[in-house]
């Protein structure tokens, strides 16, 4: 007779906890990525490695930077691109979303990884269609939180303009064994 009041107790306990979120409200995420089941990978959370990049040597060449993030937390989900915005004095451009490659949910365990590549068009030093990115700028779906880092490849080659960057960036992949 008490194994019935001590089950339905254990269902409501399991009921509430199921309805609270863990944070990942899913702002910030332009890239039409959504994550809603409530493990979003924070890229505060991360370790995130930028290069080395295969750069672009001259303006018209193509480069890549490959960008490695490693969870050293708990358990979180990646699914859909990441957010990548490039960014000058007082201009900045987002990077379009790669769609050649179908988007997968990754989920990462502790110690596991996932790469991303952005690729880009070298521009010419001065040219009001490149854009002369000095910081590049990350999210993940379904975090507010981002991170900046250093851009050292040259200007970015603009489609019409510096706003419009000649740039891609590919969805996430598992990396590692």
């Amino acid at each position: 007779m008490r194994a019935i009041p001590i089950t339905v107790t254990a269902l409501a306990a399991a009921l509430l906890l199921t309805a609270c979120g863990s944070g990942g409200s899913g702002g910030g995420d332009d890239t039409g990525s959504k994550n809603t089941d409530g493990t979003a990978c924070r890229i505060g959370d991360l370790g995130v490695q930028v290069g080395p990049a295969n750069t672009a040597p001259a303006a018209g060449d193509s480069g890549d930077v490959p960008v490695t993030l490693s969870n050293h937390g708990a358990q979180c989900t990646l699914q859909g691109f990441p957010g990548v915005e490039l960014a000058a004095a007082s201009t900045s451009a987002t990077v379009a979303a790669d769609r050649a490659g179908a988007p997968q949910k990754l989920t990462l365990a502790k110690d596991a990884t996932a790469t991303f590549t952005l690729t880009y068009v070298r521009g010419k030093e001065g040219d009001p269609n490149s854009l002369a990115a000095k910081t590049l700028k990350l999210t993940l779906p379904g975090a507010t939180d981002s991170k900046s880092f250093t851009w050292s490849y040259g200007p970015v080659q603009g489609k019409k303009n510096a706003t419009d960057p000649n740039a891609t960036v590919t969805a996430f992949t598992q990396a590692g064994d």
